[in-house]
């Protein structure tokens, strides 16, 4: 087990993936392998992305060991980060967030290490304030953001609901009645509803992005985006 001034390498695609970071300046750190770190981690690694994965429970490191590139260590010690060459990454996830000290202290760690870019993970709106205060790029909220998308799931008629930034929303739906048969130029939905039809799903059909001329059908698939309060106006219309 690593102490907190030493990290400990597990997988041997750690000495792969260091000099490739090292190289192209790219690759992305994850710190934590909860559940939101290993949902982040595998992701990653599926879209072909390099990743290492820093955690300091050795439980959880064996069981993933062979699945991800890992090493154990305590993130909050600077040394450790530095003997994992944390430095060498663009992107860095602080997947910790209900130890929240642990999570100041790794998201201060790092943003002294200069790392680019910096996604954390807070628990509440205090802990995200804080975050942001001490350097982090970007603050997630994946608690509320579910809660949120699935609140909207399950009271309206939308088929899915991202909330981008500030309210501005892409929800996946049905189109309405009024305009199945016509093209989204006769049908005026962006000046009627201030929501903007951006893609089209027809069955059978790969998606196609919506112009003036796009005629909608009833077994379509619509992509809109658009604050998220017009967004609900427009999907509860019949």
């Amino acid at each position: 087990m690593a102490d907190s001034t030493t990290a400990k390498n597990l997988d041997p695609r750690v000495r792969e993936l260091r000099p490739r970071a090292e190289e192209r300046a790219a690759g992305v750190l994850v710190v934590g392998l909860g559940r939101f770190g290993q949902s982040i981690a595998t992701s990653l690694d599926r879209l072909g992305q390099d990743v290492l994965v820093a955690e300091k429970n050795p439980d959880l490191v064996s069981q993933w060991s062979g699945r991800l590139a890992l090493v154990e260590a305590d993130a909050s010690n600077p040394e450790a980060l530095e003997q994992i060459g944390a430095r060498d990454f663009s992107v860095a996830i602080v997947a910790v967030g209900t130890a929240l000290e642990a999570s100041v202290l790794i998201t201060g760690n790092l943003v002294d290490l200069g790392t680019p870019q910096i996604w954390a993970k807070a628990i509440s709106a205090e802990h995200g304030r804080i975050l942001q205060r001490i350097g982090a790029h970007h603050v997630v909220f994946p608690e509320a953001d579910a809660g949120n998308r699935v609140a909207h799931l399950v009271s309206g008629k939308l088929l899915d609901y991202i909330e981008v930034e500030d309210g501005f929303t892409i929800v996946k739906m049905r189109p309405p009645k009024e305009t199945h048969g016509f093209t989204l130029e006769q049908s005026k939905v962006r000046s009627k509803y201030g929501v903007t039809i951006i893609g089209v799903k027809s069955p059978g059909v790969e998606f196609q992005y919506a112009t003036p001329e796009t005629r909608i059908s009833p077994t379509d698939l619509l992509i809109v985006s658009g604050p998220a309060e017009l967004l609900e106006r427009f999907g509860a219309r019949p």
